[in-house]
């Protein structure tokens, strides 16, 4: 009979300064087969693990739960409760099994739980026993805990921002996993902490000062006793007593060289953090720009950005576009389900008044009210670029003078071009696209874009980390606190 391997999917992203809550229904759920069928051929760390173990041709997957949800604020409680309950279910009924591999993103948080993931870990470790061998794939903007990094036998996070090796990261899970089965190494972990928060350009691995930092971590993995290394982030909405950025090393029974590497590498992480902040561009001077420049422009706006947790509902440079008279062909998104019906009660072709944003966040967004004309109505899903599929409730196409607007009734990705040519309109054939991610749409636009604008505005996810409410995370804390001591100092 073939040894099993164990494969889960756990992903949310939670930013706790985006008020709306993130319920179970919020989730995309598969189970058991489903799970598999619902990743073949994607570029995703699922698929990487089942390709891996499908070539090595020894052992058999067992599929257990993926569950993955966009980016939102805190789960509820009763939620969350119902969806841990429900993997940890799904694994005590699969049986024995001769390892795990977990894909995680690794900032989730709840109403009053901070570290889910670590707490979920804790009970799969419960059910599975200290013998069996379980290895976590992680995001790197993953809030690292205590419960995490003891609960795994190894923890391997992405390289890439933005995130471009998803699959690649589940292949090195899965060959990890492989090697403790077939009792090939014994991990030695060794963890630095890094009291920082961290934006910005440098932190684009293949031109930025976090790339030369993530090759030496490469560097370490590729070595004769390296397993795992990354630079794990955090995501600086997650406002959870862990969050701060940690180097994590893990050796084949090395302690030494792998305290030695994460040392080397924190340092350089540490002394060049002036580096690691957002360089923004004001509406104003942002609008500017946009009516005088040749090609596409490409706003980013990183504040509601529903990629890092925010609510999607900010009208902030729509009103800016709006109030300026933008005479170029604009395309945005924003959440509202109450502008979706309205649209729909009204059909194709109908000219109405609607009220865009703030229904979501309102504490930071008041609606504001627009003559518009219903171009398109739709309702179903479509699939991002990577393959996996998106639940937007139904959507609409409105018009305002030269401005397209999609708006959904539930939060998506705006990151890739799949989310606007799903609803009839191409990037190509704007003048300026507002995309509501921080870096993640580079690998969709920087072909095609004359000029990238970094846009300061408010929201939940703002590069302005200055502008939030940090509450709960590690203090001092660069750059928040003025004075933050070295974690050197004593090393």
């Amino acid at each position: 009979m073939p040894r099993r391997i164990l494969i889960a999917e756990l992903k949310q992203e939670t930013a706790t300064f985006n008020p709306a809550p993130t319920l179970y229904e919020d989730f995309r759920i598969a189970v058991g087969e489903d799970m598999l069928d619902a990743y073949r051929g994607t570029k995703t760390e699922v698929a990487g693990v089942t390709d891996v173990v499908d070539n090595d041709g020894r052992f058999e997957i067992t599929p257990t739960m993926a569950a993955a949800s966009v980016s939102g604020g805190r789960i509820r409680s009763a939620d969350l409760d119902r969806l841990l309950n429900k993997l940890v279910k799904t694994i005590r009924d699969a049986g024995p099994v001769d390892g795990a591999c977990l894909c995680f993103h690794g900032a989730m948080a709840g109403e009053s739980e901070d570290d889910p993931e670590g707490r979920v870990l804790n009970e799969i470790r419960s059910v599975l026993g200290n013998a069996t061998p379980i290895v976590v794939s992680l995001d790197l903007h993953a809030v690292l805990t205590d419960q995490m990094v003891t609960a795994a036998d190894v923890l391997v996070p992405y390289h890439t921002y933005p995130h471009t090796d998803h699959y690649e990261t589940g292949q090195r899970a899965a060959r990890n996993l492989i090697r403790l089965i077939d009792g090939k190494s014994q991990p030695t972990v060794a963890r630095v902490r890094l009291p920082m928060l961290v934006r910005g350009d440098e932190l684009l691995t293949a031109t930025g000062k976090f790339g030369e930092v993530i090759r030496m971590c490469q560097q370490v993995e590729q070595s004769d006793a390296g397993l795992a290394a990354g630079v794990i982030i955090g995501n600086a909405f997650t406002d959870v007593p862990a969050l701060q950025s940690n180097v994590l090393v893990t050796t084949d029974n090395d302690a030494a060289l792998a305290r030695r590497e994460a040392e080397r590498i924190g340092r350089i992480m540490w002394n060049h953090r002036d580096l690691f902040q957002a360089q923004l561009t004001s509406l104003a001077e942002a609008i500017r720009m946009a009516e005088t420049s040749d090609g596409l422009v490409v706003f980013s706006d990183a504040a509601d950005a529903t990629a890092s947790g925010a609510a999607g509902d900010s009208n902030a440079i729509l009103q800016g576009l709006v109030d300026a008279d933008f005479s170029r062909q604009a395309l945005l998104a924003i959440v509202d389900a109450p502008a979706v019906t309205e649209a729909f009660r009204a059909g194709v072709y109908a000219n109405i008044t609607v009220s865009l944003g703030g229904t979501r966040d309102p504490g930071r967004f008041t609606p504001l009210t627009l003559p518009v004309k219903v171009k398109s109505l739709h309702d179903g899903q479509f699939s991002y670029e990577d393959g996996t599929v998106a639940h937007p409730g139904r959507a609409c196409v409105l018009t305002t003078g030269t401005i397209h607007i999609v708006v959904t009734e539930r939060p998506v990705f705006v990151v890739g071009r799949k989310v606007f040519q799903a609803h009839g309109l191409d990037p190509v054939n704007f003048n300026l696209v507002v995309v509501k991610s921080p870096n993640g749409f580079r690998t969709w636009y920087e072909s095609i874009a004359t000029l990238i604008v970094p846009v300061d505005v408010q929201g939940s996810t703002s590069a302005n980390l200055k502008s939030l409410p940090f509450r709960e995370c590690v203090r001092p804390i660069f750059p928040l606190d003025e004075i933050v001591p070295s974690p050197f100092q004593n090393i």
